[in-house]
């Protein structure tokens, strides 16, 4: 399991929920999160290694969110 970071455009918790279903039973995805309160709105994933960050953005993005990896 690995965990990747990303800053987002996610604004509210209505909108988090439009993709909540994908991510819940995306079957690399074992938990996530959204610091709303955060000003990068920092998403955080809990992944198998079978899950690159590409992806997670390619997901994000099909629902309408800017979507960028966050480094160390």
């Amino acid at each position: 399991m690995e965990v990747l970071v990303f800053r987002t455009d996610i604004k509210s918790r209505k909108r988090m929920d439009q993709f909540a279903w994908v991510f819940n039973q995306h079957p690399y995805i074992k938990d996530w999160n959204v610091d709303l309160q955060d000003i990068d709105k920092v998403l955080r994933v809990e992944a198998s290694d079978r899950l690159s960050e590409a992806d997670v953005i390619d997901l994000a993005q099909t629902f309408g969110f800017n979507c960028e990896a966050l480094t160390d």
